[in-house]
């Protein structure tokens, strides 16, 4: 069976590529949401190298498979935000289940090893399910190598345990002088900016963090006002005025399900159960909803929050391995097996 590839039309191809990626992604997406993610981005790319002859800035390239009714049958994009680690490019590539095995796969890696040539990329960087044995392979054989493993967890809200349902976050948090509020109970710009702060000043203690740290303005974007964003869900600790801890968890509509944006404790109050009192706090919201469970996903050696999710009765599902690959690697796996079927 043939396929073309081509770049991809919009808006005509959002909604057969949402249809694609609700095949892969843990949670559904929908053209109009992929449509208004892209409402934030930029429309011209802009790259250069850092004195190390890194490459830096941001940039992305989208091309999709298509088949003799130009439907879509695989994708691929990669990119760079500006706080990407340098040098490195992210990818996202899709094919069809099934279509795999027709080499589908093996083109659309090629067109992202081209633009990432062409731009000076050192790196890929991309994921592949921890259950997913032949996508494994396929990308080992490409020259990627696995750097580290990350776990789903998910709690069905209807079988929480008693004492999880009749606890009481608000009277942990004061048992050591701190209060607990939502974004809805402070709005506005001087929140953000303080909750910014506290984010961002946690974010490399994340095992595997890679990059920078994002900007305010694409902060705000890209991690707090993203689809499902509800200003109640947003949990903060406070010690006074200082913001100690932040739970974000958005709402997904089309599952009745709710996710941990980001979980993150002020160095100076860990270990006084201030993201025990918030997870708490958010599977009491999740109740009062009616939702029907809460996901996260933690990294294998963060076991920190790994033990703080098993105490509330969180339950491990797949994963996924964060692989790299080298572009000489890579040049070098694509150049010894031309022909090899993706």
């Amino acid at each position: 069976m043939t396929f073309t590839l081509r770049p991809l039309r919009l808006p005509n191809d959002y909604s057969m590529l949402a249809e694609l990626l609700n095949g892969h992604w843990a949670e559904p997406t929908s053209a109009e949401r992929l449509e208004e993610d892209d409402r934030k981005l930029y429309e011209v790319g802009h790259t250069w190298k850092n004195d190390e002859g890194l490459l830096m800035g941001y940039d992305r390239s989208r091309y999709v498979a298509v088949d003799e009714d130009d439907d879509i049958i695989g994708y691929v994009w990669p990119w760079r935000a500006p706080w990407t680690e340098p040098g490195y490019l992210c990818m996202t590539l899709v094919v069809k289940e099934e279509r795999r095995g027709q080499g589908i796969g093996e083109a659309l890696l090629r067109h992202a090893y081209e633009w990432g040539k062409g731009l000076g990329a050192s790196a890929f960087i991309t994921e592949v399910w921890d259950d997913n044995e032949d996508a494994l392979s396929f990308a080992i054989r490409r020259g990627f190598f696995v750097e580290r493993q990350t776990y789903q967890s998910t709690l069905r809200l209807k079988d929480a345990a008693i004492d999880v349902v009749h606890s009481n976050p608000a009277a942990m948090l004061a048992a050591n002088g701190l209060r607990m509020l939502s974004l809805a109970d402070a709005p506005g710009e001087e929140t953000e900016q303080k909750l910014y702060e506290l984010s961002t000043s946690t974010m490399r203690d994340i095992p595997g963090f890679l990059g920078d740290v994002p900007d305010f303005v694409e902060w705000r974007k890209w991690y707090l006002h993203v689809d499902g964003f509800t200003p109640e869900l947003v949990m903060i600790a406070a010690d006074g005025d200082r913001f100690v801890g932040l739970v974000n968890v958005i709402h997904i509509a089309a599952t009745n399900g709710m996710y941990h944006e980001y979980t993150c404790v002020d160095r100076a109050y860990r270990g006084k159960n201030v993201a025990m009192a918030l997870k708490l706090q958010t599977i009491h919201n999740g109740r009062q909803r009616g939702a029907d469970y809460i996901r996260t996903d933690n990294d294998s050696l963060n076991a920190p929050m790994l033990g703080i999710n098993r105490k509330l009765g969180y339950v491990p599902l797949r994963g996924n391995y964060r692989i790299i690959a080298q572009m000489e690697k890579l040049e070098e796996a694509l150049a010894a097996q031309p022909a090899e079927k993706g």
